[in-house]
């Protein structure tokens, strides 16, 4: 499970579907005691939860990627793998 000393933040795309996956996940997150914050930049952990249907949903997905991978090069980001 992921350390509880870690801040996560959620970036969401796509459909409302996401939405509420995201919601239900982060739900869990906290029941289970983990912190979670508003913005990539704050966090330990980011986690997108995306779509690959829609070709715009694509594009914006991995211009997200994308800019984790630059805050994890930066060091803001720490954990490439939290499990």
């Amino acid at each position: 499970m992921i350390n509880d000393n870690k801040k996560i933040a959620f970036i969401t795309l796509g459909c409302p579907k996401n939405q509420v996956d995201s919601e239900v996940i982060a739900g869990a997150l906290c029941r289970g005691g983990k912190t979670l914050v508003g913005s990539p930049e704050e966090a330990d952990i980011i986690l997108i939860n995306t779509c690959g249907f829609i070709e715009e949903a694509k594009k914006e997905s991995i211009e997200e990627i994308l800019r984790a991978v630059e805050l994890k090069k930066n060091g803001r980001v720490r954990s490439a793998n939290p499990w």
